[in-house]
């Protein structure tokens, strides 16, 4: 080949560098480079570190030295090889019941036998790539865990702090403890006293000082101000020892049972994975929360971070130092001081290194009362108040209680064997539970069905829908997901039984899918033997109609049981009820039954009325089409009428909508549609035309987002002519100047205030914003789509939640649930200083004819928050407090 020939494709990906001629060649390339912010991070979480890894070491045992091995390893391998860069990995406490136990027991060579073996395994499951497995653990046992082992170890170092030696188990400690007390060593007891008044004090430090002083850790201070005052006031305590380094222990050969060091080398094992992955997932909600970090950290890679857990585990146990997992304390201090990258986690192992080489002798000034201290504080904190609300809100108290129990009276990998015992129970529990009942209302029988339908509620099922007499109508409510075949026979037989003696069914619920196997159509044959709960169950016979919708207000279309002819209603339904107990004026009739208008008198409560239950599903979009003909009573221009009781075969656009079989989501409005003209239209056709013919006069301007689950008129219980809606993508309001040729929200803006003269303007936003997560998930190098660039609005309201010098935004009563709720209700406190800047809401402001409000809406609790009055004048107006229902100041 020619020496001429490139070697290197044409389509490489690779970028030709072209240099200039008669130019200098250019300058080389850092190869390795530390950013400031890495530096500082990296001191931070050395000076916690430093107290803690030597703490940990005395709690557990071992030699002093392990505890800085273990740090500096983990912060080098584990920072260097793992697939959380800025997740911290040392000593943990975590692990501090378990090491303790396994060198009584086998001694401290062994451990770190153990301790290798254990970095080994994990070293496998990283490259089995089974991370994502590991967590399979319900969080009530992992928080179980470690708050027995939080009990642990805040009892064992409680012995220290009061003067005394902590024995080999719990129960002993417990019993010793008396005695202990009546043997007291004041020295100690002031040390220890000393330490812990820093430790809760420092963080509270009020005032501008205060915040300076409060970036030097607390650990820190306590343990330099216990030391300090032990060596000027000249205490007799036990101080840290420090052997050379020559006389180090290393890991030597296990020895022991096999059984018994297969079952430590497991302990360890799935208490460093799992408190590491779990830390690693802690770290990534850390990052999404400070703008742009995650475009360059990126997420954790969870089988890359077990490979190099492993790795630290494996080094550290073989140069004789403590278990190695990832940290939260030093993690999340890393995380807030500012850091970039995995240098800043590297660098604090290389600053353990530093100090364990040439600190020892300012090391072994400190007492070891201080650093007890300091661990039971940690143990104490490790029994989390925040854990316990999680676990009693989802109902996993036992789970809970019974592991926590289980690690302090039997020992770790006890209380996980039994936390996970009684998780599965639980959850088999919930599984089989089924809950029916059968009332009378009114002649009706209900039969309440709540839970998984199985073979092992046939027998109550079964009782429960023969307690209805013949020839009676029977309404079934299934609340559940699933049904399987024995349940479905059942209810199937009962049917067609009861209808064939004269009675009717109605079955209600949730709802998966449109096919029904009417009783006597031979489709009974062609049933799933597992199905989902109402997906193929009749809501009446093959030879009776439909009885009509019965279904609550505001169900969405998906979740209707009324399908059927979408002709008048029969007799009966809800609607036509409602219109038999009206005059024939009230009911929207003139006197020849052809619809009328509604009086003055009745106009509010037809509105309530079309918002608050008489239409089967929200309202949709009309169909319109341009016609020549001009208003008529009750018909607005170029609207083509869909009729009250639509014929039997529907003709034109309804016909191509409402094909049998074809186009579901347009037969589903076509559906909406008909149900709105047959049961709403007459209620509020007087109130629409007097408004078609006094024109608009809404009174407020409602911005909220896109999102379907948000019905405004459903949320402010108002109607027709009430709010000036406008909807967008994360309800964002760009600020003047920055539309870039999208000027809606603007046009809207200025057309409410300037022209409809509203009086407020309310800025809502809700819980699971999808535009909200993809701002927090957005990267630099994401294609620019129309929706990235219509987001690059809500960036600033990113900027605003990483900003330390603002007030957060938080919910009255407690704070952010996650990231993306913080993001959320920060975005709604933004948006509304984006239409301060509007020039016509600054008018109207100035001359106090418009008032701002700021909402938020969280959809799984359908609980509303309105954003407080600024009641202290410092700017403080960022919470967001409870509506409740007998609420009126709103």
């Amino acid at each position: 080949m020619s020496a001429c020939v490139p070697t290197r494709t044409p389509d490489s990906p690779q970028t030709e560098r072209v240099h200039p001629p008669h130019s200098p060649p250019p300058a080389p390339r850092r190869r390795f480079h530390v950013a400031g912010a890495d530096v500082s991070a990296a001191i931070a979480v050395f000076l916690i570190a430093l107290p803690l890894s030597l703490g940990i070491a005395l709690a557990t045992g071992a030699p002093l030295q392990a505890g800085l091995v273990a740090a500096a390893v983990g912060g080098l391998l584990a920072g260097r090889f793992g697939g959380s860069p800025l997740q911290v990995s040392g000593p943990a406490a975590g692990l501090t019941v378990v090491t303790a136990d396994l060198i009584h027991r086998y001694g401290w060579r062994t451990t770190c036998a153990i301790t290798v073996l254990a970095g080994l395994a994990q070293l496998g499951l990283g490259c089995l790539r089974v991370a994502r497995s590991a967590l399979a653990v319900s969080p009530a046992i992992v928080h179980g865990m470690l708050a027995g082992i939080g009990v642990t170890i805040a009892v064992a170092q409680l012995h220290i702090v009061l003067g005394g030696s902590p024995q080999s188990s719990v129960l002993e400690n417990l019993s010793s403890l008396p005695a202990q007390l009546l043997d007291l060593d004041p020295a100690a007891v002031a040390v220890s006293v000393l330490t812990l008044a820093l430790l809760m004090l420092w963080p509270r430090l009020p005032g501008r000082l205060g915040g300076l002083l409060r970036k030097v850790p607390a650990a820190l201070v306590a343990v330099t101000g216990a030391t300090a005052t032990a060596v000027f006031a000249g205490l007799a305590q036990p101080r840290v020892e420090l052997p050379s380094w020559s006389s180090h222990a290393l890991a030597g050969l296990p020895e022991g049972p096999v059984l018994g060091l297969v079952a430590a080398v497991l302990t360890i094992t799935l208490v460093c994975s799992v408190q590491s992955l779990l830390g690693a997932i802690a770290v990534d909600k850390l990052i999404a929360a400070r703008p742009g970090l995650p475009a360059l950290v990126g997420r954790s890679d969870l089988d890359r971070e077990l490979l190099g857990q492993g790795a630290a585990n494996l080094v550290s146990g073989a140069l004789g130092g403590l278990p190695v997992a990832g940290v939260a304390v030093r993690s999340s201090a890393n995380v807030h001081a500012g850091a970039v990258s995995r240098n800043s986690t590297m660098l604090h192992g290389v600053l353990v290194v530093v100090a364990a080489l040439l600190m020892v002798q300012i090391l072994e000034l400190i007492p070891l009362a201080a650093l007890a201290a300091l661990v039971m504080a940690v143990g104490i904190q490790m029994v989390s108040l925040h854990h316990i609300r999680t676990v009693t809100r989802h109902r996993e108290v036992p789970v809970y209680a019974i592991t926590t129990l289980g690690v302090v009276f039997l020992g770790v990998l006890q209380g996980v064997a039994l936390g996970v015992a009684v998780a599965v129970a639980v959850s088999m529990h919930r599984l089989a539970r089924t809950r029916i009942t059968h009332d009378e209302k009114e002649g009706v029988h209900h039969v309440q069905v709540r839970g998984q339908l199985t073979f092992l509620a046939v027998p109550r099922l079964s009782r429960a829908l023969h307690h209805a007499p013949q020839g009676t109508h029977v309404v079934v409510e299934l609340d559940g997901s699933f049904m399987d075949h024995a349940a479905y026979e059942t209810l199937q037989d009962w049917q067609r039984t009861h209808t064939a003696q004269g009675g009717s069914v109605e079955l209600t619920g949730r709802r998966s899918g449109a096919g029904t196997a009417p009783s006597g159509s031979g489709a009974e044959g062609d049933h799933p033997a597992a199905s989902p709960v109402g997906a193929a169950v009749s809501a009446g016979t093959s030879d009776s109609p439909l009885t009509g919708c019965r279904c609550r207000p505001w169900t969405p279309w998906r979740n209707h049981q009324c399908d059927g002819p979408m002709g008048a209603p029969p007799h009966g339904t809800r609607a036509t009820q409602h219109r038999e107990g009206l005059s024939k004026e009230q009911a929207g009739e003139g006197p020849d039954g052809r619809p009328g208008t509604l009086p003055v008198e009745f106009a509010k409560s037809a509105r309530s009325a079309a918002t608050n239950g008489l239409a089967e599903s929200a309202t949709p979009p009309a169909l319109t089409e341009p016609t020549g003909r001009t208003e008529q009573a009750g018909q607005t221009p170029h609207t083509r009428r869909v009729e009250q009781a639509g014929p039997a075969e529907p003709t034109g656009h309804a016909r191509s909508l409402g094909a049998t079989g074809s186009r579901p989501s347009a037969r589903q409005l076509l559906r909406g549609i008909s149900a709105f003209q047959r049961n709403t239209a007459p209620l509020v056709r007087g109130e629409l035309a007097r408004l078609a013919r006094e024109g608009q006069q809404p009174s407020q301007l409602f911005l909220t987002c896109a999102d379907s689950r948000l019905v405004t008129s459903m949320i402010t219980s108002s109607g027709p002519g009430d709010l000036f809606v406008v909807r967008n993508v994360g309800n964002l309001v760009p600020p003047p100047g920055e539309e870039s040729g999208d000027d809606s929200v603007a046009a809207a803006i200025e057309y409410a205030v300037d022209v409809l003269k509203v009086r407020s303007i309310t800025v809502c936003g809700h819980s699971g914003c999808g535009a909200m997560q993809a701002l927090l998930n957005a990267e630099p190098g994401d294609v620019q789509t129309p929706l990235r660039r219509w987001l690059r609005h809500g960036l600033p309201s990113l900027e605003r939640m990483a900003d330390a010098g603002r007030p957060r935004a938080r919910l009255a009563g407690r704070t952010a649930a996650d990231a993306a709720e913080q993001l959320c209700l920060t975005n709604v406190v933004e948006q509304l200083d984006h239409l301060r800047a509007h020039e016509s809401v600054a008018r109207s402001l100035r001359a106090g004819e418009l008032e701002l409000h700021g909402m938020y809406f969280h959809v799984g609790e359908a609980q509303a928050y309105l954003l407080g009055e600024d009641r202290t004048g410092e700017g403080e107006r960022e919470v967001f407090d409870h509506v409740g229902a007998a609420d009126l100041s709103a």
